[in-house]
């Protein structure tokens, strides 16, 4: 593990051509955020209140699902995080707080 990552031990799959857990588990992910995207313009844009209920149902469930892998695949080691240092978020602070300066 680097040191600016945070992560748990990797389980180990099988390698090859063939699909292993940790490939299912990725594209599982990756479908679920584009839902999750999808799904957010759609509640932007539902015609009436019945449909944005329906759609906002849908979307909880999504999201729900979403995380419930991202924290399957952080425990199995197969997603990890950046450990930002505290030079980083300053420097990114500031560029945010001078971007909102800008906009006033």
């Amino acid at each position: 593990m680097k040191n600016n990552e945070i992560s748990n031990p990797k389980k180990e799959v099988p390698k090859g051509i063939l699909l292993n857990d940790e490939d299912y588990m990725t594209i599982l992910l990756s479908n679920l955020k584009e839902l999750t995207k999808n799904m957010a313009v759609s509640l932007t844009e539902a015609s009436n209140s019945e449909l944005y209920k329906k759609y906002k149902d849908m979307f909880d469930d999504i999201i729900k699902h979403q995380r419930a892998a991202y924290e399957l695949m952080f425990k199995y080691g197969w997603y990890s995080l950046e450990k930002a240092e505290g030079k980083k978020i300053s420097t990114l602070q500031s560029d945010l707080n001078t971007k909102l300066e800008d906009l006033k």
